[in-house]
């Protein structure tokens, strides 16, 4: 397996459908790779019982964060690698992929520390004492140790995004979850005389598969950068910009998350079936997120590229196409769930309570499907740009001025899940207000490598 596509020359800047296509494929299988082993992961450990399952959901949540404040490497590296991938400077590129790679390995190792300090008091929180917290923290204790595999990954994708290589990360993350799909049942429920480790077979099927993609992406950039005669120790200038970008991208992510807490939590006290119904909803909107990112992920390495080589017309141009795309994306999506209205919710809950309530926020979500294809275009573009200062500026100025409000005065006044759904839709036009009025612009296209 190379770790590199041959993309060279024009292709490198080629912004067109196919290039296009062919990036977001790529960036959409890796994307979706993850959440569809959790739903196998789910299904087997669900077989064990509600204790067993419910402490799976409990340690789940945890290993969540530890990939949600991970984004940085793989977006920041991303945009660095393709600034110099596309100024011709591979082996800045890979450069770029050694100290992510450092990064994700030291933050990695601090997560299994800190980890088996407070799995006990996190799990007793989250999973309110007793045996369900019980066997949460015998999942997380495993679970945890693969944190440094999570990270790398997010730094391997990061750098050959950056170097517009398509079929390694696809084949490393397969390789990783698949091989991991095929051991779980067999180590939660075991085989002939053996009867399996239970809950605990969930975890080690995890971490075996975080070692084994941690393995084919370090054997990767390796190979790399021992042909482009890259220093593999960590250069602490490196290491330092790479920090610089993850500031901000790490603050972007952490109003992402207050937003969509706060919006479960004032759901919640709502009443059963409107947390129900904004869960459906929401996890449709997860969804149709993920989607979305892969063209923001392939824009990003489009616009890196030319930038890297200078060429701010094309950086135009790509930035004109792929906000077209989104656009056309996010209206045929509203479309086809405007469609779906009376039959997709059912797929999710047949409780009539909660159907009577989901079309309170279904109504938004449909809305709101141009408006994030049109976000998530333009986040990707100058995210590719490096201007990450600018969008947690942005992020954190939508969400205090518009989400997080609309959130908390639909608790105050009995708003119900609309008031919620209302938030989310502000904040989401303060973004498309945002992006549209700095992509207009030039401020971002600052022209070179990094």
């Amino acid at each position: 397996m190379s770790s590199a596509d041959p993309t060279s020359g024009p292709e490198v800047l080629d912004a067109g459908p196919v290039r296009v296509l062919s990036l977001s494929a790529a960036a959409l299988v890796v994307l979706v790779a993850e959440p569809l082993y959790l739903l196998v992961d789910t299904a087997v450990v669900g077989r064990l019982g509600a204790l067993p399952l419910g402490a799976l959901a409990v340690g789940a949540v945890v290993l969540a964060q530890v990939s949600s404040l991970g984004t940085f490497l793989a977006y920041g590296t991303t945009a660095r690698a393709a600034r110099a991938f596309g100024a011709g400077r591979r082996d800045r590129a890979i450069a770029e992929g050694v100290a992510a790679t450092w990064l994700a390995l030291l933050a990695g190792l601090a997560v299994v520390v800190v980890g088996q300090l407070i799995a006990r008091p996190v799990a007793e929180v989250l999973g309110d004492g007793g045996a369900l917290a019980d066997q949460a923290v015998s999942w997380m204790r495993v679970a945890l140790c693969g944190a440094p595999g999570i990270l790398v990954a997010m730094a391997g994708n990061g750098w050959m995004r950056g170097v517009q290589s398509t079929r390694a990360p696809v084949v490393v993350v397969l390789a990783g979850n698949g091989a991991s799909a095929v051991a779980c049942p067999f180590l939660v429920h075991g085989a002939g005389s053996w009867s399996g480790l239970g809950l605990v077979g969930s975890a080690i099927a995890n971490v075996g598969a975080q070692t084994v993609v941690l393995l084919l992406f370090g054997a990767a950039l390796v190979r790399e950068a021992t042909a482009l005669r890259v220093p593999l120790r960590p250069v602490p200038a490196d290491l330092r910009a790479q920090l610089g970008l993850g500031r901000d991208l790490l603050l972007r992510s952490l109003a992402f998350q207050a937003c969509f807490l706060s919006a479960t939590a004032v759901t919640a006290r709502f009443g059963a079936a409107s947390v129900a119904a904004h869960q459906v909803v929401l996890q449709l909107w997860t969804f149709m997120s993920t989607v979305l990112d892969s063209l923001a992920i392939a824009a990003q390495q489009l616009v890196g590229a030319a930038l890297g080589a200078s060429s701010r017309s094309s950086a135009r141009t790509v930035t004109g196409r792929v906000t077209r795309y989104g656009l056309v994306l996010g209206v045929l999506a509203g479309v086809v769930f405007a469609a779906l209205a009376g039959v997709l919710p059912r797929v999710f809950s047949p409780d009539p309570t909660v159907l009577a309530t989901i079309p309170q926020a279904w109504w938004f979500f449909v809305a709101l499907q141009p408006v994030a294809g049109y976000v998530f275009a333009l986040d990707g573009v100058l995210l590719g740009a490096a201007d990450a200062a600018f969008l947690r500026r942005l992020t954190l100025g939508s969400a205090v001025v518009g989400f997080l409000p609309m959130i908390w005065l639909s608790l105050a006044f009995g708003w119900g899940l609309a008031g919620v759904w209302a938030g989310l839709s502000l904040f989401m036009l303060g973004r498309a207000l945002g992006v549209g009025v700095r992509a207009r612009g030039d401020r971002w296209m600052v022209p070179g490598g990094i």
